[in-house]
């Protein structure tokens, strides 16, 4: 579990970034290790973070990343031992995505009720999802 852990977290830092170190694990030495993304790191990062969180992410130096990378591991770990567990990272990802996907449907939404009165009727979607074509 712990590897599993480590492996995501090294897979949402930016190049060159380090994992923040707990109280129990061997800290790292900077240069000894590089961070490389791979295909699909974006869809892991917004996993992870959420769409929004994830693209402020791309816009921080390693060190401000690093910083508040480091803030997000201490939410998530929730019985404050120092340690991920595979538990509290699905607890997190759910609630991550959880929140992506009520942000996504309010404004789905906002775009199809034209009328705005909170409903969205059949010739509102017809005209949301087919508008040009009819």
């Amino acid at each position: 579990e712990r590897c599993l852990a480590l492996l995501l977290l090294l897979a949402l830092l930016p190049p060159g970034g380090l994992g923040k170190p707990t109280a129990r694990q061997e800290r790292t030495r900077p240069g000894t290790a590089q961070h490389e993304d791979r295909p699909g790191f974006q869809y892991d990062h917004e996993a992870f973070l959420g769409k929004e969180e994830a693209r402020s992410f791309d816009q921080l130096s390693p060190e401000e990343s690093r910083e508040r990378l480091g803030k997000i591991v201490d939410r998530i770990d929730d019985n404050k031992d120092g340690y991920l567990t595979t538990e509290e990272l699905k607890t997190w990802i759910k609630r991550v995505q959880k929140r992506y996907i009520y942000e996504n449907v309010a404004k789905v939404w906002k775009d199809y009720d034209a009328n705005k009165d909170n409903k969205i009727a059949w010739e509102e979607y017809k005209q949301a999802t087919y508008g040009y074509y009819l």
